[in-house]
């Protein structure tokens, strides 16, 4: 059985919600992770978190800095004590766009890095041409986690897991002239996390349409071919991986 460890199950992006966890279901697929990104999605996690196998975070995302509230940060503080909220995320930094909100940016991260802290519940980064300060922010609170979406080198990747982080690996994967290839290979499985990222970044050979968790199987497949071990060692470690981190 198969763990979806971050993805976006939102009105927004599927018209049939229960369909989608329920073809994951059928698909070896038990457990979802629902991660939150403002203030609309997260309480849309609250309601999803009622679901059997569906678990979620709540956060931030540094794309919203602009538009998030006191009432937003209200909200995730009072609901970080449920069971099934199991993180803090998806947080962060991204640059990509331009640094005109930076300071901005690292302010609201490191607010909800010490929520972390305070709850003593794990982190789901999201860094993105940001990773000096997304590293030293990290080093100002005693927090762990996973680094969603990782793409960086093989020496970040060390810096990373040398702080107690375990590495997302998505569809990009699977991308035909994406350098992470090489970067996983070097990288010890018990350091990294399978998700999908849904809707977005689909795995090959499906790019094109939407996403949906049921895919963590292709992404599996694509990992454990790459590592060259079997499917099912690889279940079992991620597995074991997601139990050291998320309290599931």
């Amino acid at each position: 059985m198969y763990c979806d460890t971050h993805c976006h199950l939102f009105k927004e992006y599927y018209e049939d919600i229960d369909g989608i966890i329920d073809n994951a279901y059928q698909s070896g697929v038990n457990r979802m992770i629902v991660s939150g990104c403002d203030g609309k999605s997260n309480k849309e996690v609250m309601k999803l978190i009622k679901k059997e196998g569906v678990y979620g975070t709540i956060g931030l995302h540094p794309e919203d800095v602009l538009n998030c509230t006191l009432e937003d940060l209200e909200f995730i503080e009072r609901n970080l004590n449920h069971p099934k909220i199991i993180a803090v995320g998806e947080i962060g930094l991204d640059y990509h766009y331009g640094k005109e909100t930076r300071e901005e940016q690292i302010h609201l991260f490191e607010l909800q890095l010490a929520l972390a802290e305070k709850f003593n519940l794990p982190v789901v980064v999201h860094s993105r041409e940001a990773t000096l300060d997304t590293i030293n922010s990290l080093k100002k609170f005693k927090v762990y986690g996973v680094i969603h979406s990782f793409s960086g080198s093989l020496e970040t990747a060390k810096i990373y897991i040398k702080m107690g982080f375990l590495l997302g690996v998505n569809g990009v994967i699977t991308f035909k002239n994406c350098n992470l290839k090489e970067v996983i290979k070097k990288i010890p499985l018990h350091s990294i996390l399978l998700e999908t990222d849904s809707p977005y970044l689909t795995p090959v050979p499906f790019r094109g349409k939407i996403n949906e968790p049921c895919k963590i199987l292709n992404i599996a497949e694509f990992v454990s071919n790459l590592k060259g071990v079997k499917l099912k060692e690889l279940a079992r470690i991620t597995n074991e991986n997601i139990k050291r981190v998320f309290d599931i």
